[in-house]
């Protein structure tokens, strides 16, 4: 069964870039992140018409509620024949347990993963926050809330990988962003690693956006990237 590793983010405003960007990429080599912006500004028309194209994809809407608003959002998302949907962590475990028991209820389960600390997310900032945590801490603190409550996964920057594959075994889906070739631009990024050091220390799944959508030839950078990851999963 092919499983790509990478997942290009569509981090676009509308459709018409979006459908632009995923002709020139191939499903056999990656899958596709609808987040926010272009979720709420396309809705699941969108969706439809990648997933016709033959790609899978993580709808990153991050739901954060109330246990009961929460499942049948999930369950909502569910039912759009996406991959993957996520969470967020913090929400507790009540929320959690909701969630999963609505993904399992599904026609066709995704996978349900939970958000643990944004990656833009520094010290400074968690400090802010009242966490009296490093990022490392409450990383590990809101992925074992995950497992216990019988996520797929979770999403966590790369330097936390290796803990996190340790600590929550191999089985356990670790979805990285903040990932950028070596050279390329970090953006807004805190927290970031390459592509190989992130499969090395153990990513399941390497979100990647700019360095592929902002590339002059984005199936070339793919090609590039899935070239320099090979045999590392």
């Amino acid at each position: 069964m092919n499983d790509p590793k990478i997942i290009v983010a569509l981090d676009f405003p509308g459709a018409v870039p979006a459908l632009a960007l995923a002709h020139r990429l191939s499903p056999e080599l990656c899958r596709l992140k609808v987040g926010k912006e272009l979720f709420t500004a396309t809705g699941p028309i969108l969706l439809e018409q990648l997933m016709r194209g033959g790609f899978e994809i993580f709808l990153d809407l991050k739901f954060h509620d109330i246990p009961n608003t929460t499942a049948q959002a999930c369950k909502a998302a569910a039912s759009l024949g996406v991959w993957m949907i996520n969470v967020h962590a913090l929400g507790g475990r009540k929320m959690l347990e909701a969630a999963q028991i609505a993904v399992s209820n599904s026609a066709r389960p995704p996978k349900l993963i939970a958000v643990t600390m944004l990656t833009s997310m520094a010290q400074e900032d968690i400090a802010e926050l009242g966490i009296q945590f490093t990022p490392e801490e409450m990383v590990l603190r809101l992925a074992k809330l995950a497992q216990d409550a019988g996520l797929d996964g979770v999403v966590c920057s790369a330097q936390e990988t290796a803990m996190l594959r340790k600590q929550c075994g191999n089985k356990f889906s670790l979805v990285t962003p903040g990932i950028r070739p070596e050279h390329a631009s970090l953006d807004d990024q805190s927290r970031v690693m390459t592509p190989q050091a992130a499969m090395q220390a153990g990513s399941s799944y390497l979100v990647i956006g700019r360095p592929i959508t902002k590339a002059s030839d984005p199936l070339q950078a793919l090609l590039a990237i899935n070239q320099d990851i090979r045999g590392l999963a």
